[in-house]
């Protein structure tokens, strides 16, 4: 199925139905009243996060949505049916967006949420309604309210805690389907990951992490070049980047350390807060080096590239160095789940009350 993360759709609640004037009308009763019902509320339309789902292509083709309006009152006091909602299903990780203005209106970030995105429109009143002591035959009723109508943009950013950033053919969807489950496209040419890739990586029982495998960035990305600018989107939701670099390009004339920093001057011009996330750095193809010269190699590298975070040497073809690489994931990836469920500080005078004060 084709990949696509962004779409425009039109929706439009129901209209209330319209309240009702009628009075009964029976034989040998007198004094009959008004008998006229109110008119039924509009559709709603629902976004649900759908699990199974990972690409808004069904809201490409699809973009109109309208729910269905309420009926109008009847006599016998019969009131009007309510409109039939409708349930829009979006991936996990969908934000919807004025598409006029471009403000945030919703974000799907769990499973299984429900979000009302357009409300149906109430009911008019029927002339049953205005019934009083000095009003006994009212003839007046109400319109129905119109649905809620919005222009909307769709968009998504997958929810994975690492993602894996680095040149075309630097051998990220070699290491995603070395760690996990998932089973990417892998070929000798740049350019082989048209679209974002997710894996889950298990480290043990009830250990594992989700990890996003993007198009590769060139020079010049933040500007349109290539095609990794189109989804570094979907690093910004991610807790840590492994900068993977090809470690022995063919080309002897390519300088990994040169292509490493403008991956990182890419970055820094897409997005400041994406740039500030923790980022380890991943020296990938080991396997192409002769044992004699890795450690040489591996200080020149470091020592020009000027990283100070942690530095891992793996080879995703052989898997060497993989199996320290994902528990190193892990156990960070841990803590930071710890410090953001850490309890919250309680003052010891509030300490077994209810009300922690203010």
């Amino acid at each position: 199925m084709k990949f696509v993360d962004e779409a425009f759709i039109d929706i439009a609640a129901g209209d209330g139905g319209n309240g009702c004037v009628s009075f009964r009308h029976e034989k040998y009763k007198e004094f009959g009243g008004p008998n006229g019902g109110d008119g039924g509320r509009g559709g709603h339309v629902w976004a649900l996060a759908d699990p199974n789902l990972n690409t808004l292509v069904d809201f490409r083709f699809s973009r109109k949505h309208h729910a269905r309006g309420g009926e109008h009152g009847m006599g016998s006091d019969m009131f009007g049916a309510m409109g039939d909602d409708i349930v829009l299903k979006m991936p996990v990780g969908t934000i919807i967006s004025d598409a006029d203005t471009g403000e945030v209106l919703y974000e799907l970030l769990q499973p299984g949420e429900k979000i009302m995105i357009a409300k149906g429109g109430d009911g008019g009143f029927g002339n049953m309604r205005f019934k009083s002591s000095i009003n006994r035959a009212p003839r007046q009723k109400t319109p129905g309210w119109p649905g809620e109508k919005k222009n909307l943009k769709l968009e998504l950013k997958v929810l994975a805690d690492v993602g894996l950033l680095g040149m075309p053919n630097a051998g990220k969807s070699t290491l995603i389907s070395a760690v996990s489950n998932a089973r990417p496209k892998i070929a000798d040419y740049p350019f082989t990951t048209l679209h974002p890739n997710l894996g889950v990586v298990r480290v043990g029982p009830e250990q594992s992490f989700v990890l996003a495998d993007v198009p590769g960035l060139i020079e010049g990305a933040s500007e349109g070049a290539g095609l990794g600018h189109q989804f570094l989107r979907h690093l910004q939701r991610t807790r840590l980047l492994l900068h993977v670099v090809d470690i022995a390009p063919f080309d002897d004339a390519v300088d990994p350390v040169a292509q490493a920093k403008a991956i990182v001057a890419e970055l820094k011009k897409y997005d400041k807060a994406l740039y500030d996330k923790p980022r380890w750095l991943v020296l990938n193809k080991l396997d192409m080096v002769p044992a004699a010269e890795r450690e040489a190699r591996v200080k020149d590298f470091v020592k020009r590239f000027k990283h100070k975070g942690p530095v891992f040497e793996i080879s995703a073809l052989t898997r060497e160095g993989c199996e320290p690489l994902i528990k190193a994931v892990w156990k960070h990836i841990q803590s930071l789940q710890i410090a953001e469920n850490a309890p919250v500080d309680v003052d010891p005078r509030f300490a077994g009350s209810d009300n922690p004060g203010p």
